[in-house]
């Protein structure tokens, strides 16, 4: 019995063991986060490495689609609109492939990045974005595929392969410009309709000035006349000021937005507030 026992717990210890055990992945994973201007780029790839073998024309055959690392799909994320070769590529994140040739190399952005290699079913329609680059080459060879942002400006930037004795660049321009003057004329033109619904409404949840409260929710009213939550907001500071005829007018009114706006909710809440009100 004591044997099987200590066999027993052995075994266990075994298990342990194993379950603890790491080993360095072939093709390690990597991230970069790159601004570009005012827009935040994220890359998401695997990276294999040479190890001695010809690369692009036998390991990666030419003409046919390649996944562009290893693994999982490589993954970038664009944090806004962007413009490759003056084609517009909508925020969002896209599975990279591309077909290698000997003088020039066809990259495509595919809006579904949940493959594993290739997809199995290709789908033109989620198709992106295509474009072409010339291949350069490198004088020193890259043992270990490697992505890059490279030639950073203001408003663009240039997405770089490179392997063994290969580059691609694909330049993308950034909208910093349009970014920068929406800000600036944003700040420079004060406060919009919600930063004073939400001041106002921030006074009469803590029972501050409700003076000012009002102040605000009238200026954010006249802004946004079609804000049936912001003229709620309103009958409820009125309300809170003991202004109950003054809050049933302003209520009726977000009922009757919130009716043409088909908003079930403010509705019922606005309904029962004025019979509330009323009495």
């Amino acid at each position: 019995m004591y044997k099987k026992l200590l066999l027993f717990i052995l075994c266990l210890g075994t298990m342990g063991l194993n379950a603890q055990i790491k080993t360095p992945a072939p093709s390690p994973s990597s991230k970069l986060i790159q601004s570009v201007g005012l827009t935040e780029v994220t890359l998401e790839y695997s990276r294999p490495a040479m190890k001695g073998r010809t690369i692009f024309g036998d390991l990666v055959p030419y003409d046919k689609m390649w996944r562009t690392g290893a693994n999982a799909n490589t993954k970038i994320t664009f944090g806004d609109d962007v413009v490759i070769e003056g084609d517009t590529l909508a925020k969002g994140t896209y599975a990279i492939f591309t077909k290698p040739s000997a003088e020039t190399w066809e990259i495509i952005f595919y809006n579904d990045a949940s493959n594993w290699g290739t997809p199995r079913n290709w789908d033109d329609g989620k198709v992106a974005l295509k474009t072409t680059a010339k291949v350069q080459s490198f004088p020193n060879k890259i043992e270990t595929f490697t992505m890059t942002f490279d030639d950073l400006t203001s408003d663009s930037g240039v997405l770089g392969l490179l392997w063994e004795n290969t580059y691609i660049g694909v330049k993308f321009n950034v909208p910093t410009d349009a970014i920068a003057s929406k800000s600036i004329n944003d700040v420079m033109s004060g406060p919009s309709a919600n930063d004073y619904f939400s001041s106002a409404s921030y006074y009469r949840n803590t029972d501050r000035d409700l003076n000012q409260a009002l102040t605000w929710i009238n200026k954010a009213t006249e802004m946004n006349k079609k804000a049936y939550w912001m003229m709620r907001e309103k009958s409820l500071i009125l309300a809170a000021m003991g202004d109950k005829k003054s809050a049933i007018a302003a209520a009726t009114k977000s009922l009757q937005l919130a009716e043409e706006s088909g908003n079930a909710d403010y509705v019922k809440m606005n309904t029962e507030a004025i019979a509330a009100w009323s009495k």
